[in-house]
């Protein structure tokens, strides 16, 4: 029996995830949508006819959990979207430390964790697209901002390597650096303002590109900003 291609896309929910979800059903791959609570996710998996599924990007057992039930469901994931996020703020003399961890975990660890058993099965098909999406803090660390700052530069080094140890077995590792707010009308300003923010649809459509990109010329990291963004 043949297997099924699919994009699986972790961290989903609204926003850029729900634009990605849509973007690549598009195309004749069934989409996989993963995060913690799967209850969110049940307009979106109706509109997109996405399946969800409940995984704790930071557990190994959990990521390898999800895994095997995709491979006896004879799913094989062509597309990974790690588009986990999280975030936390403070002066380092008042930042607390477990939520420090839990941001490093989410940001960095997870998307380890998830590339490792991604890896395993891609390496025996001899292909895969692994997409990171990273910001500007992975660039450039902000004031009171040290737990993302690391997780973002730790993702950035990750698909690096991961770029250099993959790519001669086939897989297409990339990295996305989004540098400037990504406009929602529900959050308001600054987010709703479309002149000054990235739109989540035309982030999506730039992931699809360098997802169907041919070997011979792959991209492995680009950095997406409004024109108006400073830089």
């Amino acid at each position: 029996m043949m297997a099924t291609d699919a994009t699986l896309i972790l961290g989903a929910g609204d926003g850029l995830s729900a634009s990605l979800a849509r973007r690549f059903s598009e195309s004749s791959e069934q989409v996989l949508l993963a995060a913690r609570n799967i209850n969110k996710l049940e307009p979106l998996c109706l509109e997109t006819k996405a399946q969800a599924y409940a995984c704790d990007v930071t557990a190994p057992l959990a990521v390898k959990h999800l895994f095997d039930v995709l491979d006896k469901q004879n799913v094989r994931v062509k597309t990974l979207i790690y588009n986990v996020g999280a975030y936390t703020r403070g002066a380092i003399d008042q930042i607390v430390l477990e939520e420090a961890k839990q941001v490093l975990l989410a940001n960095a660890f997870g998307a380890m964790i998830v590339a490792q058993e991604a890896s395993k099965r891609m390496i025996k098909s001899g292909a895969g697209v692994l997409l990171f999406t990273g910001a500007s803090a992975g660039i450039k660390g902000y004031p009171q901002s040290s737990p993302f700052a690391m997780g973002k530069f730790a993702l950035r080094g990750l698909c690096q390597s991961l770029s250099r140890e993959l790519a001669p077995q086939g897989i297409h590792v990339a990295h996305f650096i989004i540098d400037g707010l990504i406009y929602s009308e529900k959050r308001g300003a600054p987010f709703d303002d479309l002149d000054s923010t990235l739109h989540p649809d035309d982030i999506a459509d730039t992931y699809f590109h360098i997802a169907q990109q041919n070997r011979n010329c792959w991209t492995y990291e680009v950095e997406l900003r409004p024109f108006c963004e400073t830089f």
